[in-house]
C-alpha cells in the first residue's frame, strides 16, 4: 500500500495518531526510539547522537565530518525501514528522504500554541512558563535540524501533501481522514513504482557508506545517483586518485552495474575533521 511520512510539533499528537493509524490499517509503526537505535547498530557513536537527534546542531558540530556520518546512517535508517512497506515513520525529515518515492504519503501534524500548551501542562503538570519553554525549544530544535541537514523550512505547508490541525481535529477524525488518502491516493501502480524507488535509494546509500565507512574513501558530500544498471558518484574529493578509486572499489561491490563519476575535483579543498 503506502509508506506514511510523519512530520509533526511537539504536543500535536503526532505518536498518538500515527500509532492509531497504524493499527487501523494493519501497518508497522516505526518510532524515534527504533530509528535510533537502528542509526547507532549502523555504527554511529551513541554518544554523539544527542548532538544532531532532530536537533539543530551547534555551530561546531555543524562543521564536524559527524554531521554527514549521522546524516548517512539516518538516511539509510529511513529507507531501510521504508522497504518493509506499510509503515508509518515518524520524525528524522522522512518526508523529504522519501520525497520522491511514488507510494509515499507525507502529513504535517500541526496544532496551535494554546491547546499545545494544555496538552503538555496536562501531561507533564508543568505550569504555563515551562511548557511554554518546552514548545520554543521543540520548535526551534526541529526548525534548525530540517534547515540544517536538507536546507528546508519544516513549517511550509507545500512540503507536505496534507497538513491536519489537531485542535481541531479529534484523534478519531485524523485517523480517518488519514486512512481516506492512503486508500484513494495510492494504487498498485504508485506501490510498484515506489517500492522500486526505494530499493534504487537504499542501493544508492549502501553503497555510499560502503565506500566512507568501510573502504575510508576521503570524499565529502558523496552520493550515489542509481539507475538499473548505472550508478553515478558524486562529491567532492582532492584528487583524480580518490575519485578514480572510488569508481573501482564500487564496481567491485556491485560488478553487475557500470560506475560512472560525477565527483568534482578540488584540490586546495580542505575537508572538516
Amino acid at each position: 500500500m503506502a509508506v506514511i511520512a510523519i512530520s509533526r510539533q511537539v504536543a500535536s499528537l503526532g505518536d498518538e495518531i500515527a500509532g492509531a493509524v497504524a493499527k487501523k490499517l494493519g501497518y508497522k509503526f516505526i518510532d524515534r526510539k527504533q530509528i535510533e537505535s537502528r542509526i547507532v547498530e549502523l555504527g554511529f557513536p551513541k554518544s554523539k547522537m544527542s548532538r544532531y537527534d532532530e536537533r539543530k546542531p551547534g555551530f561546531f558540530a555543524s562543521l564536524n565530518k559527524d554531521r554527514d556520518e549521522y546524516l548517512n546512517y539516518m538516511q539509510y535508517a529511513v529507507l531501510e525501514a521504508a522497504s518493509v512497506g506499510n509503515c508509518i515513520l515518524i520524525g528524522r525529515g522522512a518526508f523529504k528522504i522519501l520525497e520522491s518515492v511514488d507510494n509515499m504519503i507525507s502529513l504535517r501534524l500541526v496544532s496551535c500554541d494554546k491547546v499545545r500548551l494544555e496538552r503538555l501542562k496536562k501531561e507533564f503538570n508543568w505550569n504555563d512558563k515551562q511548557a511554554q519553554a518546552r514548545i520554543n525549544e521543540s520548535d526551534n530544535n526541529r526548525k534548525g535540524f530540517h534547515r540544517s541537514f536538507f536546507n528546508i523550512d519544516n513549517e511550509d505547508a507545500s512540503q507536505y501533501m496534507l497538513t491536519l490541525n489537531t485542535s481541531v481535529l479529534s484523534l478519531e477524525d485524523a485517523v480517518k481522514v488519514i486512512e481516506g488518502v492512503v486508500k484513494n491516493y495510492v494504487n498498485a501502480g504508485k506501490e510498484s513504482n515506489g517500492r522500486t524507488k526505494i530499493e534504487q535509494l537504499l542501493k544508492g546509500q549502501r553503497l555510499v557508506n560502503q565506500l566512507l565507512f568501510d573502504y575510508k574513501l576521503n570524499i565529502n558530500f558523496l552520493r550515489a545517483e542509481v539507475e538499473p544498471s548505472v550508478i553515478t558518484l558524486h562529491g567532492v574529493a582532492d584528487s583524480i586518485g580518490v575519485a578514480d578509486k572510488a569508481v573501482q572499489t564500487a564496481a567491485k561491490i556491485l560488478p553487475s552495474c557500470e560506475i560512472r563519476s560525477a565527483i568534482t575535483i578540488v584540490q586546495d579543498f580542505k575537508s572538516y575533521q
